[in-house]
């Protein structure tokens, strides 16, 4: 079994027990979780692909150790100029051991909900349009609320035209 997880911007391919070098990871104790899984591959064959993650997955590892990368140097030079500079930077990195890969959890009922909310919002957009439309303060609207109204109203010509101008064929 495997998974690819995206750890601090970059994408890793782990497996249990597996020990990686990622960017510094802060944690309360030695115990992380992963939920940004992308794919994960079982036992029997199966290939679960997320959009973009999959649903309730999760990697736990453990952090063993907090080190620094081997020396970049970054050199710059103008010819000509007698300009030189050398500049190194160690990036510090963590040591993780890959503990478990779990395919079911709790954040998947976290996103449903997410996504029931999301209507309602809209709904209560839409219900604030018609509360403008009654006002009739047509200088206050936008000029895409102004174009949404006059396709209501059925005009026609309203996409080309400025705000004054549909001002005044609303009215």
């Amino acid at each position: 079994m495997y998974a690819i997880v995206e750890i601090g911007g970059h994408q890793y391919k782990v497996a249990e027990n597996d020990v990686l070098f990622v960017d510094k990871q802060t944690a309360d104790g030695d115990k992380l979780t992963f939920d940004k899984v992308l794919l994960i591959k079982d036992g029997n064959g199966n290939v679960n692909v997320g959009t973009p993650v999959v649903e309730g997955a999760e990697i736990s590892a453990t952090l063993l150790d907090t080190v620094k990368a081997d020396k970049v140097l970054v050199f710059k030079k103008k010819r000509r100029k007698g300009y030189q500079k050398l500049n190194g930077h160690r990036q510090v990195m963590s040591q993780i051991q890959i503990e478990s890969i779990t395919t079911g959890g709790s954040s998947s009922a976290k996103k449903t909900a997410k996504k029931e909310d999301a209507p309602a919002k809209k709904a209560e957009t839409k219900a604030a349009a018609p509360k403008k439309e009654q006002a009739n303060d047509l200088e206050s609207m936008t000029v895409s609320e102004l174009k949404d109204l006059a396709k209501e109203k059925g005009l026609t010509g309203y996409s080309s035209m400025r705000k004054a101008e549909l001002i005044e064929a609303l009215k």
